[in-house]
């Protein structure tokens, strides 16, 4: 069968927005054939939470698991991507009204954060739409094991930690800093490989959605 990738990653690179007191992304050449090196090499630098990434329960949960044990059965599979441009917070109101199939356990959820990538802002944005930690428990109490948002945190930006710790304690996979853009809402297989970072509070990650023939495009 014919299938298509989308590619809902953020491409890292020099002036992304990053969460404020970040050391952010940076990619330094150390060594140059110009300059006589016998390879091209370079140096990477950044913190596992920039750009597309998953938390690990370590990231708030003492005595966490880190992210190598973030489980690859379930950042694999069927997804249901959510449009919800016009809220400006996910609530439990919200997810109710979805409507979700009961066989759902992957959900991403579309905003307009996803225009502020598509649009190539660069400033952190404060306002950012994300869940309540009433949302958060929704989620638990509703078998969902992978949440994606599109912005650098599931967690409102001057909201305690409650919602990353709801979600983290129940086990369920926390995807964020997505660019969901050019994605219609609907069903998709998600393909999701963090690096294997042992012990790490997170991890970079390539994500993509494989949509099948008939599925509705932008």
């Amino acid at each position: 069968m014919d299938s298509e990738l989308i590619d809902i990653s953020i491409p890292l690179a020099p002036g992304i927005p990053v969460w404020p007191g970040s050391v952010g992304y940076a990619l330094t050449r150390s060594s140059c054939p110009e300059d006589g090196d016998p390879v091209m090499n370079s140096t990477l630098g950044m913190d596992v939470h920039v750009g597309t990434h998953v938390d690990a329960p370590c990231h708030l949960i003492p005595g966490g698991a880190g992210s190598e044990a973030l489980p690859l059965d379930v950042l694999i599979g069927p997804v249901r991507v959510a449009a919800l441009d016009e809220v400006e917070c996910v609530t439990p109101e919200v997810l109710s009204a979805l409507e979700l199939d009961p066989d759902v356990t992957r959900l991403l959820l579309r905003t307009r954060n996803s225009k502020l990538w598509s649009c190539g802002e660069q400033e952190f944005r404060r306002d950012f739409v994300a869940l309540t930690a009433e949302a958060a428990r929704w989620l638990v109490e509703h078998g969902i094991e992978l949440v994606g948002i599109d912005y650098l945190s599931v967690q409102r930006f001057e909201d305690p930690s409650l919602t990353h710790e709801i979600l983290l304690g129940a086990g369920i996979v926390v995807l964020e800093g997505l660019n969901l853009a050019a994605v219609a809402p609907g069903s998709y297989e998600l393909i999701c490989l963090p690096l294997r970072l042992v012990g790490s509070d997170g991890s970079p990650a390539r994500a993509v959605l494989r949509r099948f023939p008939g599925h509705p495009k932008l």
